[in-house]
């Protein structure tokens, strides 16, 4: 297998950090964003939408998007398990992913890429109001997620999951942002520390 990577980008660091976790070791490959080299004609050929991560697969296929790419390693190597166990935790870590992907993740994302100067080549038209509507509501996510984190060690269940795992990504990606994270939160505070720590984490 084979994975298009860039290394600053949030989805490919999603699916380092899940490697990692799984102890999996994939050859990587960079595609350099800033240059546009994901538009070129070569990239093309691997991902039509001009986007990473990318993996390609043994027999050639090629698999995009960072959250089936990780669906993809746990069918491979299924422990330690960061889909859930069983039916019930599978269905509670799916909850909690696409809370976290569409409530937490997007917004900051949106606003990092309508707001940095450095993507403004990337992203064309640049919009900063819509960087301004979104930093709210990454807030408002990160005030649910608090009041969840007082009753649990991680955001799924007690165990570290997929869910952890963009939640960091997210967290990590506000300071580029300029999305404020506020001072009253502890059990968040807490989660960040301790998921900051783990080797797969830092950076």
């Amino acid at each position: 297998m084979l994975l298009y990577n860039t290394p600053l980008a949030p989805n490919p660091r999603r699916v380092r950090i899940f490697l990692a976790e799984k102890n999996v070791t994939i050859p990587i490959r960079d595609v350099n964003l800033m240059t546009h080299e994901h538009k070129q004609e070569a990239y093309a050929a691997v991902n039509a939408l001009a986007e990473v991560p990318a993996l390609v697969l043994d027999d050639g296929a090629t698999l995009t998007e960072s959250v089936a790419i990780c669906r993809y390693i746990e069918s491979l190597y299924p422990e330690p398990p960061l889909f859930g166990r069983n039916a019930r935790e599978q269905a509670f870590v799916e909850m909690w992913q696409r809370r976290v992907e569409f409530r937490l993740f997007t917004p900051v994302a949106l606003a990092f890429r309508h707001s940095h100067p450095a993507l403004a080549r990337l992203e064309s038209p640049q919009l900063p109001q819509l960087a301004e509507h979104q930093r709210p509501r990454a807030q408002q996510m990160m005030h649910f997620l608090d009041g969840e984190l007082a009753s649990r060690r991680f955001i799924a269940s007690d165990e570290f999951t997929i869910a952890d795992i963009t939640a960091i990504v997210a967290m990590d990606l506000t300071k580029l942002a300029r999305v404020e994270i506020p001072e009253d939160l502890p059990h968040l505070s807490r989660w960040r520390a301790d998921v900051s720590a783990r080797p797969s984490v830092v950076p």
